[in-house]
């Protein structure tokens, strides 16, 4: 019995105009600065059927960069139009969804899907009713960012900011409840470091949920695609890949090789 495809999400991390890496959940001011529309292309000339953008300056409260991803999801969608027969390449929207006002921005950009941030769960009224309004639709996800600490284990944090919520396991049975229909899940330590992809806190998420999982953040070779292909019977739906794209530990070619997408 052949394994399911992994779906592979390359990111494009959008700060200040320009694509960086954030290391860690934090912009450490050394990031490598790119043209966020060529790297989007990049991935999207090379097979990606997805594209993970992200406004790092919305998620670390420093401003917005709405205009330069609308500038970013135009090419792309411009691109497939010109690559006939090609499959549609869609578009995840992430960084600091949180409230009214960031949704309605990123939904403005009329992507594919809206990436939630944990922090959302700080508003636990807003998130349950805006969860129930597309309850019938796969637009949301639950970017579900998480950190160990020896105290209380895998607890739920948000990138950029200092906030700190409740523990997985009862940030999961909430969720569950309200009808998320599918987690991004990061372990913030790991993320931009090559660090590997957070298999730890997959397991506890797969084991808790029968939602579509993505992993996001420290794959840094093959080996990691294969771990995480791997888990995909468990239900891991696919992975956002950085760092190790950008950095050339492997190319998006041989990543689709792996992951059973070419």
């Amino acid at each position: 019995m052949s394994v399911p495809i992994l779906e592979l999400l390359p990111a494009v991390d959008i700060s200040e105009g320009y694509a960086v890496r954030p290391v860690g959940g934090t912009l450490s001011g050394g990031e490598q600065r790119l043209d966020p529309v060529e790297a989007a292309l990049t991935w999207v000339k090379a097979g990606a059927r997805w594209i993970h953008l992200v406004d790092l300056d919305l998620a670390f409260g420093r401003g917005t960069n709405t205009e330069v991803l609308a500038e970013v999801v135009a090419a792309v969608r411009a691109e497939n139009a010109r690559m006939t027969g090609s499959a549609p390449v869609r578009i995840q929207v992430s960084g600091g969804v949180r409230n009214p006002e960031s949704l309605e921005r990123a939904l403005s950009l009329n992507p594919d899907r809206v990436n939630v941030t944990s922090a959302a769960l700080a508003d636990s009224s807003w998130l349950e009713g805006t969860l129930a309004r597309y309850a019938d639709s796969d637009l949301l996800a639950l970017g579900l960012d998480a950190r160990y600490t020896p105290e209380r284990g895998w607890v739920t944090v948000a990138r950029g900011t200092d906030w700190s919520g409740p523990g997985v396991a009862e940030a999961l049975a909430w969720l569950e409840g309200a009808g998320v229909r599918r987690y991004i899940v990061t372990d913030v330590s790991k993320d931009g470091s090559l660090a590997g992809p957070g298999a730890e806190l997959l397991d506890v998420v797969l084991a808790q949920t029968d939602r579509p999982v993505v992993a996001s953040g420290g794959v840094a070779s093959l080996a990691d695609l294969v771990k995480l292909r791997s888990m995909v019977p468990s239900g891991l739906e696919g992975v956002v890949l950085g760092k190790a794209l950008y950095v050339g530990n492997f190319s998006f070619e041989q990543a689709l090789e792996i992951a059973g997408s070419r």
